[in-house]
C-alpha cells in the first residue's frame, strides 16, 4: 500500500515514446511542475497531453512544448502562450479545444468508466458540427478538422454525445497526500487535478506535504487513494516555489486598496 517512490525520475520511468498524458493544473495553480521536468530530462517525445491548458511563464507543460516533446493537445485554453499559438498555427502541433467543462466531464467520464455521455454545451457549434481546425498546414489552410459528433434530442432539447477521457499516465500535483495515495487540493487546484488522475491508467501524485495514513480525516479527501498509482513527495524548496502569472497592485500610498495596475512577474 506504501506508494511513495524515491525520485521523480524513477516516478516516470516507464513514460515511453507516443504515451499520453492528463495533467492537471489550473494556470499556474497545481501544476506538477517536478514530474513535467522529469519527464523532460526522460528525452520522451510525440507526447498526446490532455490539459487545461499548455503551461504559461515557461514553466509546467510550457517545457515539453519547447523542446518539441507535444505533438497532440487536449484543451480549452491557449491564452497568452505565444509558443503554444505559434505551434498550432504552424501546423506543428494538433489541438483539439473543446469546451472547458466539458473537458473536465469527459476527464471525470474516463475515470468513472463512462464511456460517453450527452451534453447541450457546443449544440449548434463547430464542436457539434464538425470543421474546427485541429492541424493548420502552416500556409493559412486547415491539414485536418474535427469530425462531426452525434446530436440527439431529449425532450426537445438537442445534446451533442462526448466521449470518456482515458490516458495512459496522469500527472497531479496535491497540497497534501498520504502514502495510500488519498489526496487534499488547494483552491482552485482542485479544478482540474482531481479529474485529470481519474482518467490515468498510472496516476501519478506530487505532493507538497506528506503524511502518514490516518492522518487526513475521510471526509477531508478530495481524491481516493485507489485513483493514485504512485507518490512523490516534494522537498520544502520545491512545495514553496509558486509562480505567479499576473500580480494585481495598487497605486504608492493607495489606503482604500483599490487596484491600479497589473504587473506580469
Amino acid at each position: 500500500m506504501d506508494k511513495v517512490v524515491g525520485s521523480a525520475a524513477e516516478a516516470v520511468a516507464d513514460a515511453r515514446d507516443g504515451a499520453s498524458f492528463a495533467v492537471g493544473g489550473f494556470g499556474l495553480s497545481g501544476v506538477p511542475n517536478e514530474l513535467i521536468r522529469a519527464l523532460h530530462a526522460a528525452g520522451v517525445s510525440g507526447l498526446a497531453v490532455v490539459s487545461n491548458n499548455c503551461g504559461a511563464l515557461d514553466s509546467g507543460l510550457a517545457v515539453l512544448l519547447a523542446a518539441g516533446r507535444i505533438s497532440r493537445v487536449t484543451g480549452s485554453y491557449i491564452g497568452a502562450n505565444k509558443e503554444f499559438a505559434r505551434q498550432y498555427l504552424a501546423g506543428e502541433i494538433e489541438v483539439e479545444l473543446i469546451p472547458q467543462g466539458t473537458l473536465a466531464e469527459r476527464l471525470r467520464a474516463g475515470g468513472c468508466g463512462i464511456p460517453a455521455f450527452y451534453t447541450p454545451a457546443g449544440v449548434g457549434t463547430q464542436v457539434a458540427d464538425g470543421g474546427l481546425p485541429w492541424r493548420y498546414d502552416g500556409r493559412g489552410g486547415v491539414a485536418l478538422a474535427s469530425p462531426p459528433k452525434e446530436v440527439r434530442a431529449f425532450d426537445g432539447t438537442p445534446y451533442v454525445l462526448e466521449r470518456g477521457i482515458r490516458t495512459d499516465f496522469a500527472l497531479v500535483r496535491a497540497a497534501k497526500g498520504d502514502r495510500h495515495g488519498n489526496l487534499v487540493f488547494n483552491k482552485s487546484s482542485r479544478n482540474f487535478n482531481p479529474l485529470a488522475a481519474m482518467a490515468g491508467r498510472v496516476t501519478i501524485a506530487e505532493v507538497e506535504e506528506l503524511v502518514e495514513p490516518g492522518a487526513i480525516d475521510p471526509d477531508e479527501v478530495h481524491l481516493p487513494g485507489i485513483f493514485v498509482q504512485r507518490v512523490l513527495a516534494l522537498t520544502p524548496e520545491q512545495a514553496a516555489d509558486k509562480r505567479i502569472e499576473r500580480r494585481t497592485v495598487s497605486a504608492p500610498g493607495a489606503a482604500d486598496g483599490t487596484t491600479q495596475g497589473k504587473v506580469s512577474v
